[in-house]
């Protein structure tokens, strides 16, 4: 008899935990498709620049395949990827310009843009990898701070030759910001 009820108590915790589980699971685990459409379109409807986010991930062949925690790690890395590109092209800028205060302007930026390309945004893809989404949150808000006081530089001067480039890594930020913000919801 002892046996029996021994068997029905591990049923029974059995079935509580198959229950409870998926409650439990984080919607990083779990794949929005619900045929509606697919991972990407439902995530980015949820993100401030729809078309902007739905084009940068779709033109990722690992979008498709991966869940919400993935998609946050595919736009990190694509800021990532803006950041070190915007960086070089500040680089170049101050090799070109004679002007010694837009020289100024652009040696901060690059100095900016070191940590974030460097430490902050791969910290922040790090983050997310781990589950910890607040950091991560926080590195890319950081990231986004060191960017605009970049573009500040530029106030005295005629016009930011790196406004454009800033203003998209701004879109970037704000749409894996979104993202994140799904993961701890």
């Amino acid at each position: 008899m002892k046996r029996s009820s021994t068997c029905v108590s591990y049923f029974s915790l059995y079935i509580v935990l198959l229950v409870s589980i998926p409650s439990t699971l984080s919607q990083s685990s779990v794949l929005w498709k619900d045929g509606n459409g697919d991972l990407v379109d439902q995530i980015c409807k949820k993100t401030p620049f729809y078309d902007l986010c739905n084009s940068t991930l779709h033109s990722n062949p690992l979008s498709p395949k991966t869940d919400l925690k993935g998609v946050a790690l595919i736009m990190v890395n694509n800021i990532l990827a803006n950041a070190s590109d915007t960086l070089s092209y500040i680089e170049g800028l101050i090799k070109q310009t004679s002007d010694h205060q837009m020289e100024q302007a652009l040696a901060f930026c690059a100095e900016t843009y070191i940590p974030i390309v460097k430490y902050t945004l791969p910290q922040a893809a790090d983050a997310i990898s781990q589950g910890r989404f607040g950091f991560a949150s926080y590195c890319i808000t950081d990231a986004m701070k060191d960017v605009n006081t970049c573009d500040k530089k530029f106030s005295g001067l005629a016009q930011s030759p790196l406004g454009d480039r800033n203003g998209f890594v701004q879109k970037l930020v704000d749409v894996a910001s979104a993202i994140i913000k799904l993961l701890k919801g």
